[in-house]
Parts: C-alpha cells; sequence; structure tokens
C-alpha cells in the first residue's frame, strides 16, 4: 500500500520509492488547487516508483491524468524523474528554476561519454588516484539515471506566486544543493494554527536530520568559478528569517522550527571550515582533503560513486576558504594542493 499522509488544508505527501538508495524515498506532495492537483516533485524514474505514485494519486481521488500542473524543487532525478511521465498521461505543465532547465537541457543534448570524460578529468585535477579514475575511461556500456529528464515548459522566477489558481505558493530561490533549487512558500493560515508564517516545501534544502549534500555545480561548459557552499549558506539564512510554522521535506517527515535547524547547519558547516584548516597546515589535494575528512563511516568503507561525491563536497568547502581568504592553492603543484593561510 502506498503511504499517503493528509497534512490539512488540501496538502497531502506521498512515498514515492527510490531504489537501492538509503534515503528510501522522495516525498512527493500534491496540492489541490482550484483547477486541479498540482504536484511539488515526482520522484525516480522507476516502474515500481511510477505505480506507488499513481496508487497514492488513486488513493487521494484523483490519478495522474487528473494532474494540473507539476512543481519541480531541483532537477535531480530523485525530484524531476517522473515529470514527464506526470505530463504525457495529463498535459500538465512542468516548472522549473532556469538555472536548473539549463542543467537538465544540457544532460538531455550530452551524450553520456562526455560526462564520464568530464568527471575523469576533474577527479584527475582533485588528485584521484588511477584505480579510481580508470572505471570512467572503460569503453564498456555505462549509464547514469536521468540522461533523458522532462524539459520543463515553464520558468519559476524567484519571488513569484506560482499560477496555482486559488493557493497562494511563492518561490523562494534557494541555491546551493543545486544552482536553481526552489523552495516554496505555502502563504496561508497552518491549518492547525501552529504559530509562524505558513508552511514551506523545502526540497532538498532543509530536512531535519539529514545535512544536503553541496558538492560543485557540475558543467563540462562552464567554466565559471561559483561558490555552492556560500550560496547554501546564504540560502539557509534566508529561510531562517522567512519563519515558516512548518516545513514540509522531500525526505524524512515534517518539522516545525525552521530556525533551530538553520542554526545547527550553519554551525555545522563553520565547523566543518574551521576543521578543513587544521588538515590544511599541510599542503593536500582535494581527494586527500576528501580522504582525511568526517564522513558517516570510515574512508575506506565509502563505496566508489560516494567518494566521487565526497571529493565534490571537500572541493566545494576548499572553494568557500579560499574566497573568504583562509586558504590558497600552492603556486605551481600538480595536481593542486591548498594550504590554510
Amino acid at each position: 500500500m502506498t503511504q499517503v499522509t493528509d497534512h490539512g488544508g488540501g496538502v497531502r505527501s506521498l512515498q514515492v520509492p527510490i531504489p537501492d538508495n538509503p534515503l528510501g524515498h522522495t516525498l512527493v506532495y500534491v496540492v489541490d488547487t482550484d483547477r486541479g492537483p498540482v504536484l511539488i516533485d515526482t520522484g525516480w524514474d522507476d516502474p515500481d516508483s511510477w505505480d506507488t505514485l499513481t496508487e497514492g494519486l488513486t488513493a487521494c481521488g484523483t490519478s495522474a491524468a487528473e494532474i494540473h500542473g507539476v512543481v519541480i524543487t531541483h532537477h535531480h532525478p530523485d525530484h524531476h524523474g517522473l515529470s514527464g511521465r506526470v505530463r504525457q498521461a495529463s498535459g500538465a505543465w512542468i516548472a522549473m528554476h532556469a538555472a536548473d532547465t539549463a542543467v537538465v537541457r544540457r544532460t538531455r543534448e550530452a551524450r553520456p561519454e562526455r560526462w564520464f570524460t568530464y568527471m575523469a578529468a576533474k577527479l584527475t585535477a582533485a588528485g584521484a588516484p588511477e584505480e579510481h579514475i580508470a572505471p570512467l575511461r572503460q569503453p564498456r556500456h555505462r549509464t547514469l539515471p536521468g540522461l533523458s529528464p522532462a524539459l520543463p515548459d515553464r520558468d519559476i522566477a524567484p519571488g513569484e506566486l506560482l499560477a496555482l489558481p486559488g493557493r497562494r505558493l511563492r518561490a523562494i530561490w534557494t541555491p546551493g544543493h543545486t544552482p536553481g533549487h526552489v523552495c516554496l512558500h505555502l502563504e496561508e493560515d497552518h491549518p492547525a494554527r501552529l504559530p509562524g508564517r505558513g508552511r514551506l516545501f523545502s526540497g532538498d534544502h532543509l530536512l531535519p536530520e539529514i545535512t544536503p549534500h553541496i558538492g560543485l555545480y557540475e558543467d563540462p561548459e562552464d567554466t565559471t568559478v561559483t561558490d555552492p557552499l556560500g550560496d547554501y549558506l546564504d540560502s539557509l539564512e534566508r529561510v531562517g528569517r522567512l519563519a515558516p510554522a512548518e516545513i514540509l521535506p522531500a525526505h524524512q517527515y515534517p518539522f516545525s522550527d525552521a530556525g533551530a535547524r538553520v542554526r545547527e547547519l550553519l554551525t555545522h558547516h563553520e565547523s566543518r571550515l574551521t576543521g578543513l584548516l587544521a588538515l590544511l597546515a599541510e599542503p593536500l589535494t582535494p581527494w586527500q582533503l576528501a580522504e582525511r575528512m568526517e564522513w558517516n563511516r570510515p574512508w575506506s568503507e565509502i563505496p566508489y560513486g560516494s567518494r566521487t561525491i565526497a571529493v565534490s563536497e571537500a572541493e566545494a568547502h576548499l572553494r568557500r576558504l579560499v574566497k573568504l581568504g583562509r586558504a590558497e592553492a600552492v603556486p605551481g603543484s600538480e595536481p593542486v594542493t591548498y594550504v590554510a593561510v
């Protein structure tokens, strides 16, 4: 049975499974409007996930064919994966922030081999050992999730009220986890009269127990020096000032006291940056730094794909330290090493 939760005020959530992933599921929200139900995120593109989504919609008294629109918090496949199938079934519009739509467009246009070549070059520059890079150069058949995501047909503009008849849902741009991540503020009284300002669909930006992954924004065609961690910290403070009565996240469970959770995350990242400065008493490559950072398990137990993600997170923290003038690249080092200043 699909787990459906009624959050009151014409908002329900469905637990749509993510195959072979410790997160377990994505919370897809069904928001009633005067033109029919609108989904916030859709879940992973997988037959079981689709069956779960459609069963959940039936339990809500509707169907995929009746969906009026789809609002995507960000482009990752556990959020945007089933959007195309929903649109095919219903003719619904799909809305996403332009920065993430650009990622979707590049993903659709680039051949998979382009991505593997890019990642191999990036990991080489980060100081990864040859045994980690070698699989990316193998000519065998390889696939990546979400290689043909649906191209959105509406842009989400920061600060705008979305076109949801009978509802007040405002887009809050919260880059960091992705360049175009948005939270969605339901500017309506909380159905249980909790103190605060409405409810916030937070996507992956603000989760009750998990610290979202903040890595470098990956774009083989863009050489702009971005600062995803800086973006994320600024976005956290923006959400804290909003003071919603309740957070409706895309994973785990709803919670209140957004301000307390924001403070926890700001403290976590400041502590992590301080810890990295101590490690950078000696010059280290991003890979060497990732090996020495504290994770939820020893480095030797972290699987291949997660190591690549960990290195990206180390690079995002390094870039923040460099921008703050607290670390710098060692001139002439190859691969580039960094040291605290």
